[in-house]
């Protein structure tokens, strides 16, 4: 049976990653692949246009994780305090999210960050939000009872 050769515009499951030459049934890439434009046909022209598109996108995630690493750095320095009330055995009447840390982040400088972080008591663990999707910061949370 004849095979049909294309290249993946996007990841498919259990097919192939972006940018990979794949070869699969005519009828799977003439009626899903195609017209959901996941893929398109192998020819030399789309080959080359497609390892630009890597080029660039590797390139793009290389000075992303190098600014994220950096941020990283920066954010590894910074202490943050926050006054909660606790009860007598150390448990807080509320918590301290990763919305509170990113509102106090945002107060000293343009800095954001993402993960999910929530304490309901005066830790004794390291907290690691992420700076962007690869680089992760460690702090070891302090907070003090009003």
């Amino acid at each position: 049976m004849a095979m049909m050769e294309l290249l993946l515009k996007e990841d498919v499951d259990n097919l192939g990653l972006r940018g990979e030459l794949v070869k699969v049934r005519p009828g799977y890439g003439r009626n899903y692949l195609l017209p959901k434009r996941l893929a398109i046909q192998a020819t030399p022209g789309n080959v080359k246009q497609i390892e630009m598109q890597r080029r660039a996108l590797l390139k793009k995630e290389a000075t992303e994780k190098s600014s994220a690493l950096a941020q990283a750095e920066l954010l590894g320095n910074e202490r943050l305090e926050f006054v909660r009330r606790a009860g007598e055995h150390g448990v807080l009447f509320g918590s301290v999210t990763s919305m509170d840390i990113a509102q106090a982040l945002k107060a000293r400088a343009s800095r954001s960050i993402v993960g999910g972080f929530s304490s309901r008591t005066r830790s004794k663990s390291w907290v690691s939000p992420k700076c962007r999707s690869s680089c992760t910061v460690r702090w070891w949370p302090r907070s003090r009872s009003l």
